[in-house]
């Protein structure tokens, strides 16, 4: 199993053409695709969502297709721009089922779309293996939606790594107790910050600044100087792409100094480090990868060959493990059946990019809560379970 996966994600890096099947071709498998390409949310999905689909799609055609009982079946792929609108996240999957035909239709991006699209892909049966969704409803919402999961964390479990992170920094003389918060309002933000208050608070920490503003601001220095009035001993962001730029390239300009700096999705971003360069380094972000993996230096030359670009260090792979659920899910059943193919994942283990990956509560317990720039790369330095954690360090000031 080890050995087809890895030839498997490296296949597309060493194809000359597509390999020759003896079965005959069964029809096409249509998937279906929607996600910001504009919008708030466009930088973000353009890194972590479109590109790991473009992967796929021309790792699995390459091959011949997906393997059916009636013969191997290419992928047909058809995207929407969701335009990061739940409305249009709505409306583009009730299109892919009704109008397209679509057979499957992968996971939206982000929470809150995937959080409104979930009655949509529940009502027309199709399974809706999140990646980029952080939620701590996931009891309620496995409950009410036999076919959704889970793979990339609780918002429990990113703000208590966080805690911890920074209890530790503290006991160990390194930090003192105030914290600054700020979190964009948007369900992934609101929940996350909801959530660390009281976990912070129990951690004996005192939130001297807690401050919410509206997804899509394009002004966050007022943030920034709120926060450095505020005189903390560490920052936390609570934040989406552009405010984890937004809010890093402000810090750094006011010269908001503290041991301990943490912004979430985005940090793990190539594009990041590369535009703070050594200023990015001791940052701590949502996530982590161990690089180390032969499986995931085979995913992330596939990435390199096929995109053109270098994954992030976080739900990039999150992502590709999830297609590659799907993947051997329909592959198991044979068929485009709906049904069986959510069953499947519900009763089996898969190998991914990641690792072992078990969706059998429909929920994956192992997944990296906080990574750190370090040498120039964004590494996995606390995690629920995976192997490969590196030794937290503490940032220098800008």
């Amino acid at each position: 199993m080890q050995r087809r996966l890895f030839m498997s994600v490296a296949a597309v890096a060493v194809a000359t053409g597509t390999i020759g099947m003896s079965q005959a071709n069964a029809k096409d498998i249509v998937i279906g695709a929607v996600a910001p390409k504009t919008g708030p949310l466009a930088a973000g999905a353009a890194i972590t969502h479109w590109p790991n689909i473009k992967l796929w799609v021309e790792t699995v055609n390459a091959r011949g297709g997906l393997k059916l009982k009636s013969g191997m079946a290419k992928i047909k792929l058809i995207e929407y721009d969701d335009r990061t609108n739940p409305g249009e996240t709505i409306k583009a999957v009730q299109r892919l089922a009704t109008q397209d035909k679509a057979n499957f239709v992968l996971a939206p991006y982000s929470t809150g779309l995937n959080l409104a699209a979930a009655p949509i892909f529940a009502r027309y049966g199709y399974p809706q293996i999140t990646s980029t969704s952080i939620t701590d409803k996931v009891g309620p919402l496995t409950k009410r939606y036999s076919g959704i999961f889970f793979t990339l964390g609780t918002t429990t479990g990113f703000a208590g790594a966080v805690a911890d992170i920074l209890k530790k920094l503290r006991d160990d003389g390194k930090i003192g107790k105030r914290i600054a918060m700020v979190n964009v309002a948007d369900a992934f933000g609101i929940e996350l910050a909801n959530a660390a208050r009281p976990i912070f608070k129990k951690a004996g920490f005192e939130i001297v600044y807690d401050k919410s503003y509206p997804l899509g601001t394009q002004d966050l220095s007022p943030v920034i100087k709120g926060a450095k009035a505020a005189n903390p001993d560490a920052f936390v962001a609570w934040s989406y792409p552009p405010d984890t730029f937004g809010l890093t390239a402000q810090a750094k300009i006011q010269g908001l100094n503290v041991k301990a700096f943490y912004t979430a999705v985005a940090t793990a971003f190539p594009v990041f480090g590369a535009k703070f360069g050594k200023a990015a380094e001791g940052i701590l972000g949502a996530g982590g990868i161990n690089p180390d993996t032969p499986e995931m230096k085979a995913y992330i030359a596939a990435h390199k060959k096929v995109t053109g670009k270098a994954p992030d260090y976080w739900a990039s792979a999150v992502m590709y493990a999830s297609l590659q659920v799907l993947e051997q899910a329909i592959e198991a059943v044979g068929s485009t059946d709906r049904k069986a193919v959510t069953d499947y994942i519900k009763n089996n283990t898969f190998d991914t990019v990641i690792g072992k990956m078990d969706l059998r509560t429909q929920n994956n317990d192992k997944f990296w809560t906080v990574g750190q720039w370090q040498n120039g790369v964004f590494y996995g330095v606390a995690s629920t379970g995976r192997d490969g954690a590196k030794p937290i360090q503490l940032k220098p000031d800008w």
